[in-house]
């Protein structure tokens, strides 16, 4: 019964996609946290004073995990999937709309992922020039905001096809 439903109808393809993007974006961000983290450890062991700014570039690359979530609550919500299954059905079933849905939340949860990953990088060479630099600070948020505005995109996106999808 799971499986026909995972795989067979068209509310299991729209659920994928939802929990794609929520799983890969909440992958993503605890992987480019780690990683930002590591570096802002070895500075705050030498600069505690520093730990304000080095929190938040290490904070950076959690936000795809939200916007994976934000794309999953707006599947249920916009499908009716979290009252009525039947509707769910019916809204999804026309055009094969969910599993438009599951090939945009997986691809949403790529941009998620990769996006997350390479902010961490860029956050933990900013908190690396913050160390070396502490007035440079409004510069050095720049660079992993940068890296941000893709996953911005893709949700913004993702958010549109779903609105156009779902009309």
């Amino acid at each position: 019964m799971i499986s026909y439903f995972a795989i067979e109808t068209e509310v299991g393809r729209a659920v994928a996609g939802a929990i794609l993007a929520l799983v890969l974006g909440g992958v993503g961000s605890a992987w480019g946290i780690s990683i930002a983290a590591a570096q802002g450890a070895g500075v705050l062991s030498e600069k505690p004073g520093l730990f304000g700014k080095v929190i938040l570039l290490i904070l950076l690359p959690g936000t795809q995990g939200l916007y994976g979530f934000v794309f999953a609550f707006m599947i249920a919500s916009r499908t009716s999937l979290t009252e009525n299954f039947v509707k769910a059905t019916e809204i999804l079933s026309v055009n094969h709309t969910g599993s438009a849905l599951g090939v945009v939340g997986a691809a949403l949860g790529l941009v998620l992922l990769f996006s997350a990953k390479n902010q961490g990088d860029t956050s933990a060479a900013a908190i690396s020039l913050v160390a070396k630099k502490e007035d440079q600070f409004g510069r050095a948020i720049i660079l992993p905001a940068l890296v941000e505005t893709y996953a911005v995109f893709g949700l913004l996106m993702s958010l549109l096809m779903l609105t156009w999808l779902l009309r």
